[in-house]
């Protein structure tokens, strides 16, 4: 990631022409390789409908931009949609800590470590 303070090549893996964040790979990398443990959740249907008026939201911002509409009410817009955004992350957090950690907490050693690597990865790419 050039211009963010990093030497090339350092933490950047290589990307088949995707514009990919560079942690994100590895992420899914991680996250592929402890995949196997149990993962049901409760239902999510309240997120999903969030994301989907989040989804309508967007498009109207589009059309806003498109008609040329004014400034501010554009970026009050982008505001609410940001907090949308920021609700289902603390919802899809806080059931990730409640069921996936707390199953690994009881699962042993290796998948505690695990999520203790999601977590600590997650918050590095949350403060940057």
């Amino acid at each position: 990631m050039r211009g963010r303070g990093r030497e090339k090549g350092q933490g950047e893996q290589q990307r088949s022409g995707q514009h990919t964040p560079g942690g994100y790979i590895y992420t899914l990398e991680l996250t592929s390789r402890f995949s196997a443990l149990p993962h049901a959740h409760a239902d999510h249907s309240a997120q999903l409908t969030r994301l989907s008026r989040i989804e309508g939201q967007v498009r109207g911002i589009a059309a806003m931009i498109a008609e040329d509409r004014y400034c501010i009410d554009i970026l009050t817009q982008l505001q609410a949609v940001r907090a949308a955004l920021a609700r289902v992350e603390r919802e899809i957090l806080d059931g990730h800590v409640g069921h996936c950690v707390a199953a690994a907490a009881r699962a042993g050693p290796e998948e505690q470590a695990a999520k203790m690597a999601e977590l600590t990865d997650l918050l590095k790419r949350a403060m940057r």
